[in-house]
């Protein structure tokens, strides 16, 4: 449980009436771009909304019981196996309820997140389950403004309140390197995502600390951020492992770029593990098989999305007001034989 949630109810033309002075018939007809309405109060009127996070819907405003059933998702890369697996457990527990599912792509574009959010409350979904880009807030920020329950999955923004459900990013990647610690390796090379997201600082973090309890001195040098995007992120891998020398062992942000660096690197005729170990996160195995049966950290797909869910569900039944809940699930190594002794 955190801070109190500072969540709104919807705006209304009413709200917007009152807000610039004008009838409510004025304002819905400048909304709807009618000629009849000057355009300069159809200007001033359609920013007023904007700022306060209007969003006409298409469904009929008539609807007895105010609920459509709905909720969108919107996720950054659903090619990644990682986000396909949340998306199916969040769809079960969706079902359930007799809830439909609205997916939407990002492909971690705040632009286009942007965009995802503007057409998900045009839908009038009830509610929101999203992975922001965190590239920039203001985009969660709409969506509080205009009084969509809504959840963050897999990162949350640390000075904002908002319901969320994480992995302890933290005791992952201190997890995964005091493991590759205590096979001898002391110069570790981490493969992250960027630094604005929320899991890449915890990552890094627990990186950190397990050098400092193994008296092994933090080089900068060995820490790479990489766009972590399907197709994106493999030339910047590359360059990774040309500009840094002497590790012996990799942590990768997530399973797919610990398979995109073991592909780079056979490339070079580097084996993994008999040159170089390697540790992922995410734990994709625990669906799929892969040729390289890879030491990962482990969290819980299913229970985060059974969870994120859950708490979607209590705010739209249930109202806004109340603590945010703030929910960090453990995480555990799975040891395989992408890692081994130095």
């Amino acid at each position: 449980m955190g801070r109190m949630c500072h969540c709104l109810r919807r705006v209304s033309l009413k709200d917007i009436a009152e807000k610039t002075g004008y009838s409510i018939n004025t304002v819905s007809r400048a909304l709807k771009d009618k000629e009849d309405i000057a355009e300069a109060t159809r200007k001033l009127i359609k920013e007023t909304a904007r700022k306060m996070g209007y969003i006409s819907t298409s469904f009929s405003s008539s609807l007895r019981s105010g609920y459509t059933k709905t909720i969108a998702l919107i996720l950054g890369d659903i090619s990644n196996p990682h986000f396909a697996i949340i998306t199916k457990e969040i769809e079960k527990n969706a079902w359930k309820h007799k809830y439909s599912l609205l997916i939407i792509n990002t492909d971690e574009d705040p632009d286009i997140e942007e965009q995802a959010i503007y057409a998900a409350i045009s839908k009038k979904v009830d509610g929101i389950i999203i992975c922001p880009t965190q590239k920039r807030k203001s985009n969660v920020e709409f969506i509080q403004k205009a009084g969509i329950p809504f959840v963050l999955i897999g990162r949350y923004f640390e000075d904002m309140d908002t319901d969320y459900v994480v992995c302890d990013d933290k005791k992952g990647g201190y997890l995964a390197i005091r493991h590759l610690i205590e096979l001898g390796h002391k110069r570790i090379l981490f493969l992250n995502g960027p630094g604005y997201i929320s899991s890449a600082r915890e990552r890094l973090a627990g990186y950190r600390k397990a050098l400092s309890e193994g008296s092994i001195e933090f080089d900068p040098s060995l820490v790479c951020e990489i766009p972590i995007t399907l197709g994106n992120s493999g030339k910047h891998i590359s360059k990774a492992l040309e500009k840094t020398s002497g590790y012996t062992a990799i942590l990768a942000f997530s399973d797919l770029i610990a398979w995109e660096t073991a592909y780079a690197l056979g490339k070079k005729n580097i084996r993994t593990p008999s040159d170089i170990s390697i540790v992922g996160f995410d734990d994709i195995q625990s669906r799929f098989y892969f040729a390289i049966p890879l030491t990962t950290i482990r969290s819980s797909k299913s229970g985060m999305a059974k969870r994120a869910f859950d708490i979607l569900l209590r705010r739209i039944n249930q109202g806004l007001e109340g603590e945010c809940i703030h929910d960090v699930l453990d995480v555990r190594l799975v040891v395989r034989s992408s890692t081994k002794n130095i």
